[in-house]
């Protein structure tokens, strides 16, 4: 066994190595499992596995709603929904000081409930609510700052394609694991909101306050949130009412954001052509590193390193929060290296077996074992505190690539200063994680009622 983990050690290293030199992580994934099963179990075995895997993988109905979801997304980024999200929001907040920062947040909130996307909600986002920041004459730190801390929201705040990718890795009920998400999302809100009133008592100059809507421009602006509130209510109103499933569920919000922006003018026959295309792109790269994540999770399943790995901890007198902790704190790390979904496709298949042997192996039925909780529970605990610690990597140096983007947009701004504005949401975020650590009932309590 200890040759077989010193292999399954080897191929992580060779994983990493691959991954620095910029082969795209799908390849590498694939070419070290696939490599490493055929030296562990021989060449015949890799092509046994090869020969259903792809369809078995491919096939699954709950990984239909991945390129539906894309779809919502990217047909949202074309209809216009951020602009509407931002005016209603800056009606409702502007006139506080800080408040077109606070709008931002709450924009990028909205969007990235439709969205899904980090990037394209820090995107888009930023193009509507930088110029207003900047015309109320907030600092760059702040501005930059904000809107590169609210495009996280675009992961976590449900319905997310990272999260459903989460939950068919570990086997998890994807409607489960959206009720998890919607507190932690609300949460970030409100820690992000209260970190900029923060912010501007500290330094009053920062964030001046807005101009306050007259009654019409309020109730235009409010009125014009509506088709998002919409859309967004029959969604996941939908999913957790027990209406429909999630796939038909992305079905309806594809086709309420396109008669939103065929109403606008603002979806054609050629933006619905791009936007089509820009999913199948998408959707084929998210498919093929799955097949090479299915094929690492084999490779390691085989040699057993997981299960060593979980024994050498037990071992070592760690308490399963303590592995818990350790664990968080290299995602955050590996964070800096790559891109979350590329992370958890990575991290995931390996962290996870290890953490059910911690908490009392899958076949012994250990409830309050371990970490105190069932294996059901778990899987929604783990995958919520592993999908913030991911968002972070989008706000952390040496990628922090919400931080490019939005840099990219402001380049009034040096990148500095936004890493600086980001530092407070940064810690905002620490707080969120630690919250739930200390209390997992934050994400256990509404699937819990939910499924009462």
């Amino acid at each position: 066994m200890a040759d077989a983990v010193s292999i399954g050690l080897g191929a992580l290293a060779l994983l990493v190595a691959l991954i620095a030199i910029r082969i795209p992580i799908a390849y590498a994934m694939i070419l070290v499992g696939g490599i490493g099963i055929a030296i562990v179990n021989g060449p015949a075995v890799l092509l046994s596995q090869l020969k259903t895997l792809a369809y078995g993988q491919f096939s699954v109905y709950d990984l239909s709603v991945v390129p539906m979801f894309i779809l919502m997304g990217e047909l949202a980024v074309v209809a216009g929904l951020s602009q509407a999200l931002f005016r209603g929001a800056n009606a409702w907040l502007g006139w506080m000081r800080g408040g077109t920062a606070m709008a931002a947040i709450a924009g990028c909130a909205g969007f990235g409930a439709v969205c899904g996307s980090s990037l394209a909600t820090a995107s888009t986002m930023g193009k509507v609510a930088l110029p207003e920041l900047k015309r109320y004459n907030y600092s760059g730190a702040l501005a930059t700052g904000s809107l590169a801390a609210g495009g996280v929201l675009g992961i976590l705040i449900p319905p997310s394609v990272v999260l459903i990718i989460y939950a068919i890795i570990v086997e998890a009920n994807i409607v489960t694991m959206f009720a998890a998400a919607l507190l932690p999302g609300l949460l970030a809100v409100l820690l992000f909101m209260l970190t900029i009133a923060l912010y501007v008592l500290i330094f009053p100059k920062a964030g001046p306050k807005g101009g306050a809507a007259d009654r019409r421009e309020f109730i235009a602006a409010t009125l014009g949130m509506l088709p998002v509130i919409v859309i967004f209510g029959l969604v996941l109103g939908g999913i957790y009412g027990g209406f429909f499933n999630p796939t038909p569920a992305a079905a309806v919000g594809v086709v309420l954001v396109w008669i939103y922006g065929a109403f606008r003018g603002r979806i054609g026959w050629a933006a619905m052509k791009l936007a089509l295309l820009a999913t199948a792109g998408t959707t084929g790269m998210i498919y093929l590193i799955l097949l090479g994540a299915e094929l690492m999770k084999i490779f390691m399943s085989r040699i057993g390193l997981p299960q060593q790995a979980a024994q050498w901890i037990a071992e070592a007198g760690f308490s399963p929060m303590m592995v818990m902790v350790m664990l968080l704190l290299a995602l955050i790390v590996l964070g800096c290296l790559m891109d979350s979904l590329s992370m958890i496709l990575l991290v995931i298949p390996f962290f996870w077996p290890m953490l059910l042997e911690l908490n009392g192996g899958l076949y012994q039925g250990a409830d309050g074992a371990g970490f105190g909780m069932s294996t059901a529970d778990l899987k929604i605990w783990f995958g919520i505190l592993a999908l913030i610690v991911v968002e972070l990597g989008l706000i952390t140096p040496p990628v922090g690539m919400n931080v490019f983007v939005i840099s990219a947009l402001a380049k009034d701004t040096p990148m500095i200063e936004t890493f600086k504005g980001v530092a407070p949401f940064f810690m905002a975020e620490l707080l969120r994680v630690g919250l739930i650590l200390v209390f997992p009932a934050l994400t256990l309590w509404l699937p819990q009622l939910l499924g009462g």
